[in-house]
């Protein structure tokens, strides 16, 4: 197969640091580059990787770029969700709450699911915690209300 899945995912911030900020002390992001005053693309730009990363930096994998300009001012429903511990959900609600990011309510859920926390950082990306699997959420849909 020629389509091995996501490859990244870029983001516009405003501000680089800030946006470091949020998803190293949120997400545990690990900057893998920052291309500092140097531009190979159309601004300044950073990578990361997030959560456990089985893979070597050459191989197919998922990241997150994250480039200087200025974002859409819209606050809606798209985002990027991350898959995580209903655990992990409590402990980061209260930095997103130490960073002052508005957090979204969750979606009306069925139980089985799995839970969510849903926040907004300084340039209204929407990021989803999500304690569920694709798996779980079919199963428990086949069930029916």
């Amino acid at each position: 197969m020629d389509v091995f899945g996501l490859s990244h995912i870029t983001l516009i911030s405003s501000d680089l640091n800030r946006f470091e900020e949020i998803i190293t002390k949120v997400l545990s992001a690990q900057k893998i580059y920052d291309s500092g005053s140097e531009q190979f693309s159309l601004s300044e730009e950073r990578f990361y990787l997030i959560g456990k990363q089985d893979f070597a930096l050459d191989q197919k994998g998922l990241w997150l770029a994250v480039m200087k300009g200025e974002p859409h001012g819209i606050k809606d429903y798209h985002h990027v969700a991350f898959s995580v511990t209903d655990d992990y959900i409590k402990r980061a609600e209260k930095i997103v709450d130490q960073l002052g990011l508005e957090k979204k309510p969750t979606r009306p859920r069925v139980d089985g699911e799995g839970s969510s926390l849903y926040f907004y950082d300084f340039d209204n990306h929407l990021f989803e915690l999500h304690s569920g699997t694709l798996s779980m959420r079919l199963e428990r849909y086949k069930k029916g209300l």
